[in-house]
């Protein structure tokens, strides 16, 4: 398997196919305006394909397609069930779930495999709070969808302190309840995350804390795999997943690289450059030609940008408004999760 300088291999691509949200969530998109990417710049999915491919070929076994909101895609389907004839091992989405109920059935029809759900709040008042425009009915519609459609669909939570951390029992019994596996995740300072800071941070040990102090005791999964989530389960059997990237960065397992819709492909959450591979499509490269610039430029990779920002002991955010606004790549929502 095709590793780079610090050994890691490339095994999970999460593939944006939009830059935009029909959500305005405070830990990602809470700016009144946002520059986007411009429409021919995107993918097409022929082209999407074709890069999908180039990886699989050097590795690459789990494939996320995420956004921006991915169901804002047009015909979605279309491009999983192209994708899904790669006979992907691992396809998967994430998605906020606002539309999720109109089009699950079609998704897992098409070859979907998986699904995540983002779910910040039971409460609808702070969940509007949260996403700045969101329905917490439509979401939690297609919640009940990815369970009747999909094996064991996740859910995501973002926890901030003093907005929704909490519901931390309410959402694991939420869980338990419909069969989906809830994931905390800590607040992180990735690009778009302009309201950042320590103080709003709620870290793994307390996250497990509130855990134990409402359900008892709990106790560590054996990991198998390099997923960013570390799971526990409780006495029930109930299992839930904290992700901390903000306290306990991963990077020496890391796995993952992104590719935005306009074919920009960072090797790390955190960097401010990418390769440029629609470039090289649209200016004819083989698909010999795709394979040898990825592999050249992933046997180089020494990123480790979660472990460098936790190691600052002046911690702001990543990236400023006028950061962003010159550069769109920059933000989260166009990287993807």
């Amino acid at each position: 398997m095709l590793a780079d300088a610090r050994g890691r291999p490339l095994r999970s691509l999460r593939i944006s196919v939009t830059d935009r949200c029909n959500l305005r969530c405070r830990y990602c998109m809470p700016e009144p305006n946002y520059a986007w990417l411009p429409r021919g710049d995107l993918l097409d999915f022929a082209e999407l394909r074709t890069l999908t491919a180039a990886f699989q070929s050097l590795g690459v076994s789990q494939i996320r397609l995420t956004g921006g909101e991915p169901l804002l895609r047009r015909d979605l389907p279309r491009l999983v069930e192209m994708l899904a004839g790669l006979e992907q091992r691992d396809l998967a989405m994430t998605t906020n779930g606002a539309l999720l109920a109109e089009h699950a059935a079609a998704l897992r029809g098409a070859g979907l495999q998986r699904v995540t759900v983002s779910l910040d709040s039971l409460d609808a008042a702070t969940f509007r709070r949260l996403t700045g425009r969101g329905d917490l009915a439509a979401v939690l519609a297609g919640i009940d969808a990815a369970v009747r459609h999909f094996p064991t669909p996740k859910l995501n939570c973002v926890v901030m302190r003093g907005s929704n951390d909490a519901e931390i029992p309410d959402l694991i019994a939420f869980g338990r309840e419909h069969g989906v596996e809830v994931r905390f995740i800590e607040y992180m300072d990735v690009g778009g995350a302009t309201e950042w800071s320590r103080a709003t941070v709620v870290p793994r040990a307390e996250i497990l804390n509130r855990v134990a102090g409402a359900f008892g005791a709990i106790e560590p999964v054996v990991r198998r795999d390099a997923a960013p989530a570390d799971r526990w389960r409780l006495a029930d059997g109930t299992v839930f997943g904290v992700i901390a990237s903000t306290t306990a960065p991963f990077c020496g397992s890391c796995d993952r690289s992104r590719l935005t819709a306009d074919g920009t492909w960072y090797r790390c959450l955190y960097a401010r450059e990418g390769l440029d591979l629609r470039g090289l499509l649209r200016g004819g490269a083989s698909l010999e030609d795709l394979r040898r610039a990825i592999a050249s430029a992933w046997r180089v990779r020494a990123d480790r940008g979660a472990e460098e920002r936790a190691a600052l002991g002046n911690r702001g955010v990543l990236a400023d408004r006028a950061a962003l606004q010159a550069d769109p790549r920059l933000e989260m929502h166009t990287r993807g999760g």
